[in-house]
């Protein structure tokens, strides 16, 4: 993605970000769980699609970018809920390094079979 500063007119996509919390269950083991941490503007671009293995089976994978204002909070591992799907956070930055906006670097897998 450039460093170029988008219209904030651009961010048009409504997303909620979730915070990857890990709770220990009763028998041992250890289940990650998503807290909402607030619902956002953003602009979304799908980057593209790639075949991948996801649970032993074939799955697609897609890449996407989502700008935003910046914050601080939002890091690799957590959750960005966009049209009824997640996209999982793999990397952040600031997007022209003025802290204006941030850059997110996402994923989202599917099964296909």
């Amino acid at each position: 993605m450039s460093g170029a500063v988008p219209p904030i007119g651009t961010l048009t996509e409504r997303v909620v970000l979730k915070r990857r919390l890990t709770t220990h269950q009763d028998e041992g083991g250890e289940v990650a769980v998503y807290s909402i941490l607030a619902t956002v503007w953003a602009r979304v671009t799908p980057l593209g699609t790639r075949a991948a293995f996801a649970s032993d089976a074939r799955a697609q994978q897609t890449s996407h970018v989502v700008v935003m204002r910046y914050r601080t909070d939002l890091k690799p591992g957590d959750r960005i809920s966009w049209r009824g799907g997640e996209l999982e956070v793999e990397g952040t930055s600031s997007l022209d390094g003025r802290r204006a906006y941030l850059s997110c670097q996402c994923s989202s897998a599917e099964v296909t079979g």
